[in-house]
């Protein structure tokens, strides 16, 4: 009778949820790793033979769990919220995110916080090699090309503050898979609004900047004397030298922002894909370089 009824449970379960056997995946995985965890002492690297280590174990009474300092943020590239979910329950795909957000604002949690998710991949954000480590994963159901949705924004605002507040997670370390992974990524895609999210506190923008500068054009009689100082002076109006449009090298600015500059051209796309969004190529116009020079000051 037990028998019975457990499995009419069971059967209950999967008919309500469709995700239920990749959720009992979940806490048999969840199990094995606590397992890990808990062995104490702990089993010795490959090399412990040729290691001088003590004959007792010394466990000690200060540490806790990792805590993740990044977020990034991802779209789907897939063509629904429920693709993308089978997705990362499918272990031949070898992916996962922590969140999932569908267009209608729903907020999928597929991994605890705490947990390392498969999202970044190959990627590289200043020294740390190894996103995937130190970092939440949120993936965007868009297909690539639309528009993200107002519904779908907000929660992820929302999203993001908890995240921060939670773990107090830097301004500057909210960023795209695009920033980590220029060379093999472009998500999120150019529509994304991240001038909005700076503005709640979520990642850095730079500050406003005229797209056109007054160009100073006064024909100077050869006659007046021109006296050349800090600035030029015409019968005492003094005329600014032009200022560089960066102050130190393109490729210096965005090291120091976090892009793997090993591909420059592939770095520089990947920050006009954030940071301009109208122009996204490899070249960086007088625009480009002014707001590259006010936002790597914001990042030192």
């Amino acid at each position: 009778m037990i028998t019975i009824v457990a499995v009419v449970g069971l059967m209950l379960s999967c008919a309500t949820n469709p995700y239920a056997p990749t959720n009992k995946f979940y806490k048999k995985q969840t199990k094995v790793l606590s397992k890990e965890l808990e062995m104490t002492p702990p089993p010795h690297p490959g090399t412990a033979s040729i290691l001088n280590y003590a004959d007792r174990w010394v466990g000690t009474t200060n540490f806790n769990l990792r805590r993740p300092n990044i977020v990034v943020i991802h779209h789907t590239a897939q063509d629904s919220v429920e693709q993308t979910l089978k997705t990362f329950t499918l272990e031949r795909t070898q992916v996962s995110s922590h969140y999932v957000i569908g267009k209608n604002g729903e907020i999928y949690q597929m991994l605890n916080d705490l947990y390392r998710a498969w999202h970044g991949g190959n990627s590289q954000w200043g020294s740390n090699t190894d996103l995937n480590s130190s970092s939440i994963g949120i993936e965007l159901d868009n297909n690539g090309f639309e528009a993200f949705s107002p519904r779908q924004i907000e929660s992820l605002l929302n999203l993001l503050k908890d995240l921060k507040e939670k773990y107090k997670i830097p301004t500057a370390n909210f960023i795209g898979h695009s920033d980590i992974a220029p060379t093999r990524k472009n998500d999120p895609n150019r529509t994304f609004p991240w001038r909005e999210l700076a503005k709640e506190g979520f990642g850095l923008w730079h500050d406003e900047i005229p797209i056109i500068d007054p160009v100073l054009d006064i024909e100077i009689p050869q006659e007046i004397e021109l006296r050349i100082n800090d600035s030029l002076k015409v019968e005492n109006q003094e005329i600014p030298i032009p200022q560089p449009l960066i102050d130190v090298d393109p490729k210096i600015a965005l090291k120091i922002i976090g892009y793997n500059i090993s591909d420059l051209p592939a770095a520089i796309k990947a920050f006009k894909l954030h940071f301009i969004q109208t122009e996204v190529d490899s070249t960086l116009t007088d625009y480009d370089l002014k707001v590259l020079n006010n936002l790597y000051k914001k990042y030192l």
